[in-house]
């Protein structure tokens, strides 16, 4: 089945336009643009369109090689976190019940300003979710594996090393699975679907209608699940090779150690899913198969209204010069 996905994928243009599954809408970054369309609980679309600013016109080293793989992970996180804190506000529990905001939330606005408390809620959501991102896919399996040692005597480093790799996939796909049970959840990874054959679609050449657009696979090569994937491997392929050479056996160096290796893991990560973006030799298609094995579990079919929320996404992003999206 993912040899047929992967030839599919071959066919017709590649595409750097990319999106994101958002309650109940979609978000889709162009070259130039960005836009985010949501489903409001009336039936109705909410369509929110604006340029792209995009740090390396101001900054020109950030597109340099390994540096813009950090600065593309934390931009990614930024854009994510915004349009799904957007959508969040369509289906808010105080706004259908006609609440009023919290002494907290009240006390905030008078100090910054609703703008700034924006940003302020927004940057601690992003910095909240690395790190419980960090912890669950790094340093928790950096503890467990010290548990080990600790309760194991001579437990080899080498078998810690292979523990802690273990843990990481285990922790991860146990976390995509649990999350592909959760109703709520579940929808949001129908909208991936969504996503995905919208974008399909566009790159096999094909007039943009849901009749189209339902046809196409449901999993794409190029999707961001891939890249966590290969950010788990390459962080257990680089602290391996470190530590078979700094033999460090305390658990919360080894945490410090790990929290080091990070950029540099996600930097590496990046360049690698860009070439294999753009390319569908053997070993390339060998990197994608495990992402898209996995999107079983964050992937589903969309229904027709899903399907339209993804069309109106995709078409608000298009370059104005044809081609200027390719890689």
């Amino acid at each position: 089945m993912f040899k047929r996905l992967l030839l599919t994928a071959a066919a017709g243009f590649k595409t750097m336009i990319g999106g994101q599954a958002l309650i109940e809408g979609i978000m889709m970054l162009g070259p130039d643009k960005k836009s985010v369309v949501v489903r409001k609980p009336d039936g109705e679309l909410e369509v929110k369109t604006g340029p792209r600013k995009l740090l390396k016109d101001r900054h020109p080293f950030t597109a340099w090689p390994l540096i813009r793989g950090v600065v593309g992970f934390c931009s990614s996180m930024y854009n994510g976190i915004s349009a799904l804190m957007y959508s969040a506000e369509f289906f808010s529990e105080d706004e259908e019940s006609g609440g009023e905001p919290s002494k907290f939330e009240a006390w905030l606005e008078r100090k910054l300003g609703s703008e700034k408390m924006y940003n302020l809620i927004l940057t601690a959501s992003m910095v909240l979710g690395m790190a419980f991102s960090v912890f669950l896919f790094f340093l928790l399996p950096t503890a467990l594996g010290g548990a080990a040692l600790h309760f194991i005597p001579g437990f080899p480093l080498w078998g810690r090393n292979l523990v802690e790799g273990l843990l990481r996939v285990v922790i991860f796909l146990g976390y995509l699975i649990l999350c592909s049970h959760l109703k709520d959840i579940r929808r949001t990874f129908q909208y991936h679907g969504a996503e995905h054959k919208t974008i399909f679609c566009y790159e096999k050449g094909l007039p943009l209608t849901v009749e189209n657009v339902r046809a196409q696979p449901k999993h794409h090569p190029r999707c961001g699940t891939s890249f966590l994937f290969v950010v788990i491997f390459v962080s257990i392929l680089l602290s391996s090779i470190v530590f078979s050479f700094i033999h460090v056996e305390n658990t919360f160096a080894r945490m410090g150690l790990h929290l080091l290796l990070l950029p540099v893991v996600v930097a590496i990560t990046y360049e690698i899913n860009r070439y294999v973006g753009g390319h569908d030799g053997a070993l390339c298609r060998l990197i994608r198969a495990p992402g898209m094995g996995i999107q079983r579990w964050t992937t589903f079919e969309p229904d027709d209204s899903m399907i339209e929320v993804g069309i109106r996404a995709l078409r608000e992003v298009l370059p104005q010069v044809e081609g200027a999206d390719r890689w």
